[in-house]
């Protein structure tokens, strides 16, 4: 059995929570070098999830000069994810890059060029398409079940759930909140249901307003309102050139006490994921709303496989290095929501549209 050699670079959060726990189920995957600042933390790692012998720096080009090593996971804050996955593509590895892309669209299209110049594999960690309703959805569509999907609605809304650890509140290391955060995976789920990848023009809205409350309720304890650089709430709507739009609803904080969830809306019916995944729409002159209880064993790629999202997303990816594959994310698909989170934050920044070319 072939095994894929990989290296972690940043230790932190996201790779406790989801990366390497995820891979440590993968039989065809093994973890041989962790790299983070804080050496302690890669040391950790190391010791929980690497292989016998796995090696530790806090110089992420020691390692990648493994030559052994064939895959490198990016997760750092976005503010390098940029210049560690080129190094890597470079380096002769395939990456993949937790979410999002980059900070902005030019550094993920110099991402995506690397990836076409070595000829390397490069993905992201959007796990939302990972999901089994997502891809029962993503089959639907494709069979024309919607019809024309003209209107969707991206959301990704917190009522109080600032993150308070790491740099999530740095503007500089992280180019900024909610957005940038959360709603770019609602974003991305949605453009890939549609398989909509050419905007034409996006207009976006920021606020401050929540963020400057002293001792607030929060889910994971009250910020500090000095330290708080980016936003609290941000909003978008993006018209693509066929003429279909998306909105774009996200928050950290935002005094709403229910909200709706994403959904899209087709000429020949809708689809949302309030309670499972619901198909909406009219059939003999009357509406009919049918909720699917999607069985995660029964995605088409390793059916009958209980696996978390995380799990499968780890696997399908390790998949596509050993069969030579296109991963579930491809590159040129999160090039395009970096570079419309961005058009968000300069929109709202001149008060102008952003227009594509």
């Amino acid at each position: 059995m072939r095994i894929v050699k990989i290296g972690i670079i940043g230790c932190g959060m996201i790779a406790n929570g989801k990366h390497m726990p995820s891979l440590a189920k993968v039989e065809q995957a093994e973890m041989v070098a962790f790299c983070d600042l804080i050496e302690e933390r890669a040391r950790e790692a190391a010791e929980k999830y690497g292989a016998l012998g796995a090696r530790v720096f806090t110089d992420y080009k020691q390692l990648l000069a493994m030559e052994e090593i064939e895959v490198i996971h990016v997760l750092t804050p976005n503010i390098s994810h940029a210049e560690i996955s080129i190094a890597a593509l470079e380096a002769g590895k395939h990456v993949m890059c937790e979410k999002p892309m980059a900070k902005t669209g030019a550094e993920a299209k110099a991402m995506y060029d690397a990836h076409v110049r070595t000829g390397k594999k490069l993905t992201v960690g959007y796990q939302n398409r990972s999901k089994a309703q997502s891809q029962l959805l993503k089959k639907l569509i494709e069979n024309d079940e919607l019809g024309e999907i003209y209107y969707a609605k991206a959301v990704a809304t917190r009522r109080r759930g600032v993150p308070t650890w790491g740099v999530f509140l740095d503007k500089e290391k992280q180019g900024g909140g909610p957005m940038i955060d959360i709603g770019t995976h609602s974003l991305d789920l949605i453009l890939w249901l549609m398989n909509n990848y050419e905007p034409e023009s996006v207009v976006g809205s920021v606020f401050h307003k929540l963020k400057y409350t002293e001792n607030a309720a929060n889910e994971w304890g009250s910020w500090d309102p000095k330290e708080f650089e980016v936003e609290d709430s941000a909003f978008g709507y993006v018209k693509f050139k066929n003429g279909a739009v998306v909105s774009i609803e996200t928050s950290w904080a935002l005094n709403v006490a229910k909200t709706e969830g994403s959904y899209l809306c087709g000429t020949k019916g809708g689809a949302d994921f309030n309670g499972g995944l619901r198909i909406n729409g009219e059939r003999d002159g009357s509406l009919f709303l049918n909720v699917i209880d999607v069985d995660p064993k029964a995605r088409e790629r390793f059916r009958g496989e209980n696996l978390t999202d995380f799990e499968y997303e780890a696997k399908q990816w390790i998949d596509c290095i050993v069969n030579d594959a296109e991963p579930l994310v491809k590159p040129e698909e999160a090039m395009v929501v970096s570079a419309i989170l961005e058009a968000v934050y300069i929109s709202a920044g001149t008060g102008k549209p952003v227009y594509f070319d």
